[in-house]
């Protein structure tokens, strides 16, 4: 092994008790069937990857507000120390280089111990390394893959046995970019097509063990990248998605919480485009 066993950020004086397996996986109820109401996540575990900032914190942020204990993953711990506190009580932060797939099968074994289970898994964690085609390094193609492509390959494969047990729900998260292309970004358009292609193979491979799998692929999303934009190209980026605006992290987490929740128990295998109608 590459790497040692990850170890999370615990908040003091607290324990977190395993939930006892059934040793028939179908008889467990799927994530989001009870309790009823607000918190339908209540005891359930969630595995946010990329969860320091943006859309990754989001989404924590949103799944912990329905009760889960997050697992939050960051390539360093400490990253998510502030996702962590906004999480509240059961939330973890983790640290993993999640294109290392012995480092990532500990750390789902890590996060399973820790928080009792797994339930749900948020592939979230990507990067940008953008150029042009006749000056892009095989370096900089190949780092964009591995952790956008193969670092979600990675965390379901290490994952796939508890989410049967618990007939969980996986959601990657893609990019508007994986279905149009984009002009500099044959990179990141290919690791993030990668993952459509991906999220539909497995959601064939784990469907009979009532696992759902789906993709979003946000549009432009206000990110640490928007936010250095110059006002002139922001308000041009603008104006050049029909809904004149650019969308919000938690836009996306609120797609993301509907895939995990009761009323996404009967979708597997799609992507929900997250743009503000850009892609039409």
């Amino acid at each position: 092994m590459r790497g040692s066993l990850p170890t999370a950020i615990l908040p003091q004086n607290e324990t977190v008790s395993a939930t006892p397996e059934s040793t028939d996986p179908t008889s467990q109820p799927a994530p989001g069937s009870e309790p009823s109401g607000g918190r339908f996540l209540e005891g359930r575990v969630a595995l946010v990857t990329g969860a320091s900032r943006g859309i990754g914190r989001a989404i924590a942020e949103r799944l912990a507000e329905r009760g889960a204990r997050v697992a939050c993953i960051a390539t360093r711990a400490e990253n998510c120390a502030a996702t962590v506190e906004a999480c509240g009580d059961g939330a973890r932060a983790f640290g993993v280089d999640v294109s290392d797939t012995d480092e990532v099968a500990a750390v789902v074994k890590a996060v399973q111990e820790n928080l009792g289970g797994l339930d749900i898994l948020v592939n979230n964690a990507g990067v940008t390394r953008d150029q042009i085609l006749l000056r892009m390094s095989e370096e900089d193609f190949d780092r964009v893959v591995a952790v956008n492509l193969k670092g979600s390959w990675n965390f379901i494969r290490a994952a796939a046995r508890p989410l049967m047990k618990s007939r969980g729900r996986i959601v990657n998260v893609s990019s508007v970019v994986g279905l149009t292309g984009n002009a500099g970004q044959a990179n990141y358009a290919a690791s993030k097509a990668g993952v459509i292609g991906l999220t539909k193979s497995v959601a064939k491979e784990l469907a009979s063990r009532g696992v759902c799998v789906n993709a979003v692929a946000p549009g432009f999303i206000e990110t640490d990248m928007t936010a250095d934009l110059p006002e002139a190209a922001a308000a041009e980026l603008a104006a050049s998605i029909p809904l004149k605006r650019i969308g919000t992290p938690a836009e996306v987490a609120h797609v993301v919480d509907y895939l995990v929740s009761p009323g996404g128990a009967y979708v597997t295998g799609q992507t929900i485009v997250v743009d503000g109608g850009l892609s039409l």
